[in-house]
């Protein structure tokens, strides 16, 4: 079985069981606090969305992207915000067809359009884009280089690449084999090739011709989302639709408390990236 259909059998099994515990976001949440019980899972991820775009400074767009968009919840906070219309593109048709009904339910089915598609597939296409988002997709993907010249093409003049992902802390000093080991973990468990680190995508980034390329660490304001979806998801209600999903997904939330100690240990890392095209 290849890593795409790995993926997507992950997320064709998981998604209804994460759908019932959180609702339509499926990414991290944000603590500036760095508590959580200060708001609910789903306020703390709209407002990660939301921090991002400030982060960015991204005040108009009229096409868009959602590279690796699950069901969509970051696709249609876009198109309400700016008015745009939005692409948006997943592994998993479960989430694709879920997507469509929360289009459907918000009004926003001729803004909002999700495929089930592979998106590395988008280097054929003539489409281009005022804003490329994409929020813990990059992750999965292998070929990061590919992944940002694609996404560059695709784009605009003056376009701009908004981009949150999972890394490994910046090197030197190299990997130690208890960190490895630990990274291995994680990557056989979500269906991982291997992170990079911040530094290597701004690299990335800047090689493929994007001009004011900044990243930051934000880290601290996302590590306890992980405390909270394991409150959450050995509640008995979960439990139940746990055993219901099947292996993989048991393996994925076994695979939380490595995340936790990952962030715990300052090995993960939640990068932001962004950049415009000139």
């Amino acid at each position: 079985m290849t890593l795409n259909q790995r993926i997507e059998k992950f997320y064709d099994q998981s998604t209804p069981l994460w759908l019932d515990v959180w609702g339509e976001h499926m990414h991290h949440g944000y603590y500036p606090d760095g508590k959580v019980g200060t708001k609910t899972h789903a306020e703390a991820q709209v407002d990660l969305v939301a921090e991002i775009l400030r982060w960015g400074n991204i005040h108009t767009a009229t096409q868009i992207l959602d590279a690796g968009c699950g069901v969509g919840g970051s696709a249609r906070l876009l198109a309400k915000k700016y008015g745009a219309q939005v692409l948006g593109l997943t592994l998993s048709p479960v989430q694709a067809k879920n997507a469509q009904r929360y289009n459907l339910e918000a009004g926003l089915a001729q803004q909002v359009h999700i495929e089930a598609k592979d998106m590395m597939h988008m280097i054929e296409s003539d489409q281009k884009f005022d804003l490329i988002w994409s929020m813990e997709s990059a992750e999965h993907i292998a070929d990061k280089k590919g992944l940002m010249e694609m996404f560059y093409k695709l784009l605009n003049p003056n376009g701009r690449l908004i981009m949150a992902t999972w890394c490994h802390r910046n090197e030197p000093p190299a990997l130690e084999s208890s960190e490895q080991k630990l990274l291995h973990k994680i990557y056989d468990l979500y269906h991982l090739p291997p992170m990079v680190s911040t530094e290597f995508i701004e690299r990335l980034a800047k090689d493929a011709g994007f001009r004011e390329v900044s990243s930051d660490d934000w880290s601290d304001e996302v590590a306890p989302f992980w405390k909270a979806v394991i409150q959450s998801v050995f509640q008995w209600k979960s439990v139940k639709g746990l055993m219901q999903a099947g292996w993989p997904t048991i393996q994925g939330a076994w695979a939380m408390r490595y995340m936790r100690k990952g962030y715990q240990k300052g090995l993960i890392k939640f990068g932001v990236f962004q950049g415009i095209k000139k």
